[in-house]
């Protein structure tokens, strides 16, 4: 217990928030992602329920935008370790309207220990880690997703044994939170990674920047290329999300119209070249549009994923949405111990 609680304290993250993976140095980062494979296997050896670390501590959810999850790991990673989790969503706040985001964090911080918060503008965000006075934990945003990226490396590390010299591909919106987050993960990570997209979907020169910066520090190398077959080469993990976020309905027709040529089906996975070896994963953040069985795709069946890739062996969503739980705890506790 001792040696955990050491562990959680050594990452130096006591007290502080934590909004995009580019708030952490590169080491931290990655103790978050060991420390998280730790809490897995103790949570499996039942540890957690003699000794947990968050009793006494309420964690308030703040959530414009709903979740499965988000919210579900947030909540059993905070009950895991003898914490109470209350959750507030859109009904329940009155960001901009009722009450301004300073004032509504000064009322929360008085309540609760952390503040985990998930919606659309990053200045809300930023602006509950201001006025809260403690610490506060970015679930989503427009612009970022940190708690999936830790999520995503630790499957990764789990199924490779290692993360430093693959190569990750990301299919898709290139320019949407999770793989802003992906390309600054990777790169902090030592993985390649590879943005595949259409021109009009690229990412913004400053975050492809921020990413490059770091991967220079890893040797690794951050790239963005529109032929999804000579983006997809050699890589180790393939990974996608959907074709229009929360809040972009409006935009679903066009986004088909540029993203059809982006489907992860079978073909582009074999054009990877590691699919007889076994040396490549399929990865997804979901909620996923691969097959028909849903009332949103019963028109437009599988969308950025066909349904033999998602069921396939090789397949780790599964594996990558339980993770979600671990890092988030993971990261709570860096905060909290």
């Amino acid at each position: 217990m001792a040696e955990l609680i050491d562990k959680i304290r050594g990452i130096g993250l006591t007290g502080e928030s934590l909004l995009k993976l580019l708030d952490l140095s590169d080491t931290q980062m990655l103790q978050l992602v060991d420390l998280a494979i730790d809490l897995k296997a103790r949570k499996r050896r039942g540890e957690h329920l003699a000794n947990p670390l968050l009793k006494g501590k309420n964690i308030c959810l703040v959530f414009e935008k709903s979740s499965t999850r988000t919210r579900c790991a947030t909540v059993c990673a905070v009950r895991d370790e003898g914490g109470q989790a209350e959750y507030l969503g859109l009904g329940d706040i009155h960001f901009g309207k009722k009450e301004s985001v300073a004032d509504s964090a000064r009322v929360l911080g008085r309540f609760f220990e952390g503040i985990l918060f998930r919606g659309f503008k990053q200045e809300t965000v930023n602006g509950l880690a201001k006025y809260s006075g403690v610490p506060v934990w970015n679930g989503l945003t427009d612009s970022w997703h940190p708690t999936q990226i830790l999520a995503d490396l630790q499957t990764i590390k789990e199924h490779f044994g290692h993360l430093r010299g693959l190569k990750v591909a990301f299919v898709g919106d290139g320019r949407n939170n999770v793989c802003n987050s992906l390309m600054v993960g990777c790169a902090k990570a030592g993985l390649d990674m590879v943005d595949i997209c259409p021109s009009e979907l690229s990412p913004e020169q400053e975050i492809l920047d921020a990413a490059r910066q770091a991967a220079s520090r890893n040797g690794c190398t951050i790239s963005v290329e529109h032929d999804p077959i000579k983006g997809i080469a050699g890589a180790n993990v393939i990974y996608t999300d959907v074709w229009a976020s929360m809040g972009e309905e409006a935009v679903f027709q066009q986004r088909l119209q540029l993203l059809k040529p982006y489907q992860v089906n079978m073909d582009l996975v074999k054009a990877t070249g590691n699919l007889e070896s076994n040396r490549v994963i399929f990865l997804h953040c979901l909620p996923a549009f691969h097959d028909d069985k849903t009332e949103l795709s019963k028109e437009t069946g599988a969308l950025e994923v066909a349904d033999d890739v998602f069921e396939a062996p090789f397949s780790k969503v599964f594996d990558e949405a339980e993770n979600r739980l671990h890092t988030i705890k993971a990261m709570i506790l860096a905060s909290l111990v």
